[in-house]
């Protein structure tokens, strides 16, 4: 019996290892330049395709920004709220996920992006390129 609930343990915590090494979760945004803390971004895994939208901007006074360096729908629009990650999914064979595009909501630039769950899922290396000029981000699982 004591074999039974130790393998049964064994197993749930090793599962719930697994599903934490996904780009999928509230993360916390760092940026690469000030390395400040900007915003809370909720990736979400749908059918197999990740996207992503700020839920929160950590800065007070920034709460009502918005997206006036963007070129597409997004023009003029809230950056709270905003999806800035689409159509990223699983690379094959690989622990990154790609395909996808990612939004600089304060330059308005639209990026290629990769995305690499690190440290067992607790942090995200986001690396968004334009051809072979990249710029790389840590975010920070919060859950």
């Amino acid at each position: 019996m004591k074999n039974l609930i130790l393998a049964s343990a064994l197993c749930l915590s090793s599962t719930l290892a697994l599903a934490q090494a996904t780009p999928a979760g509230l993360w916390k945004t760092i940026d690469d330049e000030s390395k400040q803390e900007k915003s809370l971004v909720r990736v979400v895994d749908v059918a197999g395709v990740l996207s992503g939208k700020v839920e929160k901007v950590l800065d007070p006074t920034k709460q009502d920004e918005k997206c006036d360096k963007c070129t597409d729908a997004r023009k003029d629009q809230p950056k709270l709220g905003m999806t800035i990650v689409e159509g990223v999914k699983k690379h094959t064979d690989e622990p990154y996920w790609d395909g996808g595009t990612i939004l600089d909501p304060n330059n308005g630039k639209v990026y290629k992006v990769r995305m690499t769950p690190k440290d067992g899922g607790k942090l995200l290396e986001v690396r968004g390129f334009i051809g072979p000029f990249y710029r790389n981000q840590q975010w920070i699982r919060v859950e």
